[in-house]
């Protein structure tokens, strides 16, 4: 604000101060009960708004929630796998531990002894 812009209101709060302490007392009555009736009309014609003021960053946050829920991607869930054959595993390298018995397949287990000689006596085939 500039310089005469201050004067002016300072000028006009000094008349309304001046005019308040001149009034008399019954026309003073009369505007407080004007004054208290008209807030009190406001009051009821338009409740305090605390509700609304709540439900409106509620309702926001909320669809936020839901729209984080749905584009979020849920937990990788554990792949159903077929138990692993020989067939399987004659194609797969070479691994230094066997199969876990519950993966292999049983008809492995009958020539135990075929197996550990044919590891002993392990070699390249012939190339022609």
């Amino acid at each position: 604000m500039n310089t005469s812009d201050r004067q002016f209101e300072q000028r006009a709060r000094e008349l309304y101060h001046e005019a308040a302490r001149r009034i008399d007392p019954a026309t003073a009555g009369r505007l407080r009960a004007a004054r208290r009736e008209a807030l009190a009309a406001t009051q009821q014609a338009h409740p305090p708004h605390h509700l609304a003021r709540w439900l409106v960053p509620s309702g926001a946050c909320a669809a936020i929630a839901l729209a984080a829920l749905l584009v979020w991607p849920s937990a990788p869930r554990p792949v159903a796998t077929a138990p692993t054959t020989a067939a399987a595993t004659a194609g797969e390298t070479d691994n230094t531990l066997p199969p876990d018995p519950e993966q292999a397949d049983p008809n492995l287990y009958q020539n135990l002894d075929f197996y550990g000689w044919l590891a002993a006596n392990d070699s390249q085939p012939p190339t022609h």
